[in-house]
């Protein structure tokens, strides 16, 4: 796809001006309609735009296909997961030769004991194009799992219960609730579930239903007044209490607790919302565990009674404060305290011996890795299940003995074929910002690719919410890797990976420093001869498309091409109108652009806003119909502005998945069409087709 083949005629959206006046000041927003889902004339543009994709594209077909085909054959096709054991069996899922969906599986007493099959995703998502499941919470005598089911990608599930002595689905459905977020009473009937809002898709009421009774009847046992605040609910690891935690992103946390043994009680509040106040709890016999950023910017933690946790008083430091430490991950076992610390952007894993007040690290090489604390439901166990990879280090899976400080390999992602780790190569190097803050990036590449500017490269980058975006491994990208490209991680401000200060420093009116990361690292990437201008590739996606959007109206020049997956770049419109989705619990994320101060700062940077006559990079947009995060049609707009104001002849595709949402395509082998499409793209712009 040079130029020169792009003479199909691409679409062109009806130009119906729409006044959007907001503090006296008016915007004529001419695709404004492209709101109307329901509406066939949107429906035909989108689908016109999708015709038009394929036409540009056709040249390049085959190559995607290969490598669709590429990609999947390097993920084993019968796959099974490290089993962990919680109560009498030992739980794990498996994938079947050709099996889009997980099956998920336990066996009773031992691993050699005959397999009981809990839930075969790939017969329950037959009847549909798409399907997502959440939840599988087991009750506690081990007969029934609840789980949830999204048939549609707007991450609206029904909950079901199956019994797993008998195999029967009870007829107990219940729609519209938060997908992974049910608890059991210790009672085995009673559950506990949050119900969504249809139009916000905010979850904001606990319910508590009884098998076998209707569920009109079920009864509310909270409601969050306060629509800025998510919900999230679930039983503690102690299985002493049932958690609803109410939570706004960067501003108040608020716990309620209810005994699990007793299922008609009240939810009692663990310690009331304060604004400022985050933390989180974990349960161990008569004490609980706070992470709090109380007096601690980047938290600490602290331990408190079990009648004591409204006292602040009572409360007694663990582990303090530290500037240069986030304290993220935390898990308790009987005997040690396990600590995930974020420091240098990188995750340190730290063991407790909570008996011989002794501590130590583990110890990992890479220079660029991620680490985590797996799941470990027992707390009566020297044994930590972490989880460890990096850019050249496939997805591993350790039990690791605090207290020989024995590690063993549980299992690590196979990748078919003729995969060598030795092949590849990591970097990771300061980058120095325009304002002087250091942005760590992180790079992999093939052995043997030239560092002399001739190389290839894609920078990838979220930067907001606080999301780290850690270097870890992907089969998918050795299809660029092996063809030359190097890939570059910026680990931005408005991310977490350098504390929590990171992330205040690229949010609300610091949010400009997100995008002059990004654009100051590629440049930084051209300036030290790791690629050039024509051959520089941006990515993001969602909140980091809104990344790709203005950093494509600051510095066009710098990219041969920009791929922004479901792209958040309508920023003010979509701000001001509280019925769309989500819209209100991101006010502390980007201001609430009703006070004209947040209006006039994010108006000065949303894409949409900000599109000039200029030229603009090779650009593939993607989006998905129902995306339940960023509605499809803010990359509509967009796209059908920027073909009205761009001045280049540069290829510009929207690709609209007219069956899915925010997530793309369900399944483990449907979605890599997304990805083959993306480096299909982006390959062939610098003349690479096979």
């Amino acid at each position: 796809m040079t130029n020169a083949q792009t003479t199909a005629v691409p679409p062109i959206a009806a130009v119906k001006p729409t006044e959007l006046t907001t503090h006296g000041h008016t915007r004529i927003d001419n695709y404004y309609w492209l709101n109307e889902r329901e509406n066939p004339e949107v429906i035909n543009y989108l689908k016109a735009e999708n015709e038009y994709l394929e036409t540009v594209l056709a040249p390049v077909s085959e190559f995607r296909e290969k490598l669709f085909d590429e990609m999947k054959s390097r993920i084993k096709q019968q796959d099974e997961s490290v089993p962990y054991q919680e109560g009498n069996y030992f739980y794990y899922t498996r994938y079947l030769e050709g099996g889009e969906y997980p099956v998920h599986c336990r066996k009773r007493g031992s691993l050699e004991a005959e397999e009981e099959i809990m839930l075969d995703v790939n017969e329950l998502a037959k009847a549909y194009s798409y399907y997502d499941l959440a939840g599988l919470e087991v009750s506690d005598n081990e007969e029934l799992v609840a789980y949830g089911e999204d048939t549609v990608s707007r991450r609206m599930y029904t909950l079901r219960v199956k019994n797993l002595k008998t195999g029967e689905i009870y007829p107990d459905a219940i729609p519209d609730t938060e997908g992974g977020s049910y608890a059991w009473a210790a009672d085995n009937q009673t559950l506990f579930y949050i119900r969504k809002d249809a139009q916000t898709l905010l979850g904001y009421q606990v319910y508590r239903h009884t098998l076998g009774t209707d569920p009109e009847q079920d009864v509310l046992l909270y409601e969050e007044k306060d629509n800025q605040f998510y919900l999230g609910l679930g039983r503690m690891k102690s299985k002493k209490y049932i958690a609803v935690v109410s939570d706004h992103n960067g501003v108040a946390t608020e716990f309620r607790l209810l005994e699990a043994s007793n299922p008609a009680g009240d939810f009692k509040v663990f310690l009331p919302r304060e604004k400022g106040h985050e933390y989180d709890v974990q349960h161990l016999e008569t004490t609980f565990y706070v992470r709090t950023n109380w007096k601690a910017d980047n938290f600490r933690l602290m331990e408190v009674k079990e009648n004591k946790t409204k006292d602040r008083s009572a409360w007694k430091e663990v582990i303090p404060h530290r500037h240069h430490v986030y304290l993220e991950q935390l898990d308790a076992f009987k005997s040690h305290l396990v600590l995930g610390e974020r420091r240098d952007g990188l995750m340190h894993l730290r063991v407790i011996d909570q008996k011989k007040k002794q501590d130590h690290y583990l110890e990992f090489d890479d220079p660029a890795y991620v680490a985590g604390i797996g799941y470990n439901p027992d707390f009566n166990t020297n044994i930590l299940r972490f989880t460890y990879s990096s850019l050249t280090t496939p997805s591993s899976t350790f039990d690791y003995n605090m207290d020989t400080k024995e590690k063993t390999l549980m299992k690590q992602q196979e990748v078919i074929g003729d995969f060598d780790p030795n092949n590849y190569t990591s970097e990771r190097f300061i980058v120095k910002s325009r304002d002087g803050a250091k942005v760590p990036v992180s790079l992999v590449y093939r052995k043997g690719t030239p560092k002399d500017g001739s190389a290839p490269l894609l920078q990838y980058a979220y930067g907001s919410y606080g999301y780290s975006i850690d270097p870890n491994f992907s089969s998918t990208r050795l299809s660029l890797l092996d063809r030359g490209f190097m890939f570059a991680i910026a680990h931005i401000r408005g991310g977490q990976e350098m504390g929590r200060k990171w992330y205040d420093n690229g949010k609300m009116f610091k949010k400009k420093n997100t995008f002059n990361d990004f654009v100051d690292v590629s440049e930084y990437l051209i300036q030290n001869q790791y690629t050039q201008t024509d051959r520089l590739f941006a990515m993001g996606g969602s909140a980091g498309g809104l990344l790709m959007g203005a950093v494509v109206n600051q510095k066009p020049e710098l990219y041969r091409g920009v791929v922004a997956a479901v792209p958040f770049v309508d920023v003010v419109t979509t701000m001001l109108d509280e019925s769309i989705p989500l819209t209100t619990g991101e006010f502390e994320e980007w201001g609430n652009p009703k006070i004209k101060k947040y209006y006039d700062y994010m108006l000065s940077y949303s894409p949409y806003d900000n599109v000039k006559e200029q030229a603009y990079p090779n650009m593939l947009v993607m989006t998905g119909l129902h995306d339940s995060q960023v509605q499809y049609w803010e990359p509509a707009k967009w796209v059908a502005k920027l073909r009205t104001m761009k001045t280049d002849d540069n290829v510009l595709l929207l690709q609209t998945n007219l069956e899915t949402g925010h997530g793309g395509a369900s399944g483990r082998f449907e979605a890599l069409k997304d990805i083959a499409l993306e480096y299909a793209f982006i390959l062939n712009l610098v003349g690479i087709r096979q």
